[in-house]
């Protein structure tokens, strides 16, 4: 029995890695299918490379497009590699195009093998925000996998509201977990990140921001550079970003670039791998962010976060307080700040115990798909 790991983005192959190497551990078969969504160096190749993946994985190479364009592409030509390769299960991680389109794949290759499985690790997320395109991705393809692998008991409980069937849902936890404690050590043994930068522990803020809702919207992304000029003045801490290239080029189309550029204490980097952001999330005194896998890193890594978005598909972090919602409003923005700056980090990591990863092969064992 074979499995084939599908995936697009950088969040995907650190949450697929302990999975992969779960596979060479129990010595299962699997294939990588990497679509290209993310193909830049530092977004990519980097992260096979300090996570030990074979790099010399299939590389669709899609690049950027719209949606449609992304999610159409990929089916072409993902279709013809599951053709080749005849998986008895595909594996998908999250919620952008690649997972949706690599579950809609699977079940329309009836040719090749008319009871091919899909399992979706991380099932069962919801934001409730239906203009955000990942809350489709990860409703659409719930609905067809075969097994739900979801990271929490909102998750499974979200499942259940949705009438899907009990036996496809499985509690395991979050792979997250698994990459942070199994790299965490690594990273601070061979990361340099904070003598490269002139930083200290505990002593700057660490953003990232490369949503869609955010930085495609002017009014919101000038909100943001507002909100952070409002930080540097208050708050006598560095601000480190390094900038997603989505970003970079809004910010250019939308001539931001000097309003940006006024923000004392801003120090933006290129995109950096994974050791090193593990480190700049550890040692940070805050985190700003708009992504999902840094609301749980820094809830694991007990690093206080406030979230430029309304709205959250992790709700965990809300609960124990971990993280606050401020979207990008600069008043919000400098509250939190101000809240989260001198939040005491006793707060219980709700996303699993870093066996997820284990969890998983162990069911798929016992249901005979490997």
């Amino acid at each position: 029995m074979k499995i084939c790991f599908i995936l697009g983005t950088r969040p995907e192959i650190i949450k697929l890695a302990p999975l992969i190497k779960e596979c060479e551990k129990e010595q299962i078969s699997y294939n990588i299918i990497h679509t290209g969504q993310h193909y830049d160096y530092l977004l990519d190749k980097i992260f096979f490379k300090e996570l030990g993946l074979n790099p010399e994985t299939e590389n669709l190479k899609i690049g950027s497009g719209t949606h449609t364009e992304s999610i159409g592409k990929i089916i072409q030509k993902l279709g013809k590699k599951l053709r080749t390769l005849k998986p008895d299960i595909i594996l998908v991680e999250g919620d952008t195009n690649t997972v949706l389109a690599g579950a809609i794949t699977a079940k329309k290759i009836f040719d090749i093998n008319p009871k091919i499985k899909v399992g979706h690790i991380e099932a069962g997320l919801r934001s409730n925000y239906y203009e955000m395109p990942e809350e489709y991705n990860r409703i659409m393809t719930d609905h067809i996998s075969d097994y739900l692998f979801a990271p929490t008991k909102q998750a499974v409980k979200n499942l259940k509201k949705e009438n899907i069937p009990k036996d496809r849902i499985f509690l395991t936890g979050n792979t997250i977990v698994d990459a942070v404690y199994q790299n965490i050590k690594t990273a601070e043994t061979k990361s340099r990140i904070l003598t490269t930068l002139n930083i200290k522990k505990d002593n700057y803020i660490l953003l990232t921001a490369h949503r869609q809702e955010n930085v495609d919207n002017p009014k919101k992304l000038l909100g943001l550079i507002e909100g952070l000029k409002r930080l540097s003045k208050n708050h006598n801490l560095p601000i480190i970003y390094p900038i997603h290239p989505r970003t970079k080029k809004r910010i250019r189309d939308f001539h931001l670039f000097s309003r940006l550029q006024q923000i004392q204490n801003l120090i933006i980097t290129e995109p950096v791998g994974y050791f090193d952001f593990l480190i700049l999330q550890k040692n940070a005194a805050l985190i700003i962010t708009d992504s999902g896998g840094v609301q749980e890193e820094s809830c694991i890594l007990k690093v206080p976060c406030i979230t430029i978005r309304d709205n959250t598909e992790r709700p965990e972090t809300i609960k124990i307080k971990s993280n606050i919602l401020v979207g990008c409003n600069p008043k919000k923005m400098e509250k939190g700040a101000k809240k989260m700056l001198f939040k005491k980090r006793k707060w219980k990591n709700p996303f699993g115990d870093g066996k997820a990863s284990q969890k998983i092969i162990n069911i798929l064992k016992e249901k005979n798909e490997v």
